[in-house]
């Protein structure tokens, strides 16, 4: 049994870390989150009041959270992780962040004696709950063989990807094409569709031909054909239009570092912004369906019940939106 201190329990970090306790782990965790601290609670988790006392004594440091300056100021400073955390703690950050600022925590960590990697996620809460989610993992290759002991109670999938950063390069180019596919898929369904063809049996044929992909069989943006589609629910979130934007918007970021085009790539931003721009970001992102079906106009005002925008956190301790990290 391990001593795990996890930073970050949303709508990943809640599931992840009741896997942890599942698997005989005894896990402290910290989040700004009153609600989110007492759900963890309801699955074994012991509540903490700081990052300072999360990662006291821990073999094993996790962090889930939004955003790379989420990261960063969870690490950094006087009330970060590495002022408090023994030298022998292995460091684990699961979040999906900007490569420069997985680059930047593996540059302190390193400096300050610290084994760092970074660890993000695909699977969503789905896989969170289900204990399948895949981990792409990147760092020093003995760190990254104890990170994925660490992980197994959460993981079906436990993939190495190289040196520092590679894990979140794999993360940003998955959900790239996480997304395109989800907008070729919307405007598939719609046409299909339009042309009279039964939506169950469209579905049954895209789904063993060509236009197969995993947003199609899982996320696909019409109601009634699958179970864990949005669709069926009114778009409740299982991964929001701002989170997806602000992961195309990474790898949008991390093409012109590099000067690769993605023309595609900034078109389907675009899209996810005009849902923002709807005030519909705090819904499910298959709901780009409805910039093809016509049903959400751009520049319609969001609606009175929309959700009011998270908080940032402040620099000593990590912050928790209505739909945390999600790990697409």
């Amino acid at each position: 049994m391990a001593v795990v201190a996890w930073i970050g329990l949303g709508h990943m970090g809640g599931p992840m870390t009741a896997n942890m306790v599942k698997a005989g782990h005894a896990v402290r965790g910290f989040d700004l989150s009153a609600a989110a601290l007492e759900a963890a609670v309801a699955n074994g988790v012991e509540a903490v009041e700081s990052v300072e006392a999360a990662v006291q004594g821990a073999d094993v440091v996790f962090t889930m959270l939004p955003k790379g300056d989420h990261v960063r100021s969870v690490y950094f400073g006087d009330a970060g992780i590495l002022a408090h955390a023994a030298q022998e703690t292995l460091l684990i950050d699961s979040s999906t962040i900007d490569i420069e600022s997985a680059q930047a925590v593996h540059d302190a960590a390193a400096a300050a004696g610290f084994r760092f990697v970074d660890a993000p996620v695909s699977g969503g809460m789905s896989g969170a709950a289900a204990g399948t989610l895949t981990f792409m993992i990147g760092g020093e290759a003995g760190a990254v063989a104890d990170a994925s002991g660490y992980i197994k109670p959460m993981a079906a999938n436990i993939i190495p990807t190289g040196g520092p950063t590679t894990g979140q390069a794999a993360k940003i180019c998955n959900n790239l094409m996480l997304f395109i596919n989800l907008a070729s898929t919307s405007e598939g369904a719609v046409l299909a569709d339009r042309l009279g063809l039964d939506k169950q049996v469209f579905w049954d044929i895209a789904s063993v031909s060509s236009g197969d992909s995993w947003a199609l069989r899982t996320w696909y943006p019409v109601p009634g054909v699958v179970p864990t589609s949005a669709a069926n629910n009114g778009f409740a979130p299982t991964f929001t239009a701002e989170l997806a934007n602000k992961d195309i918007g990474l790898a949008i970021a991390a093409a012109r570092s590099t000067q690769t085009p993605l023309e595609i790539g900034e078109h389907v931003q675009q899209l996810f912004q005009r849902l923002i721009d709807g005030g519909q970001g705090a819904k499910d992102c298959s709901m780009i369906v409805s910039l093809v079906d016509g049903s959400l106009q751009a520049g319609q005002q969001a609606p009175a019940q929309q959700a009011p925008a998270p908080q940032a956190p402040g620099p000593q301790a990590p912050g928790r939106p209505a739909n945390n990290e999600q790990g697409k």
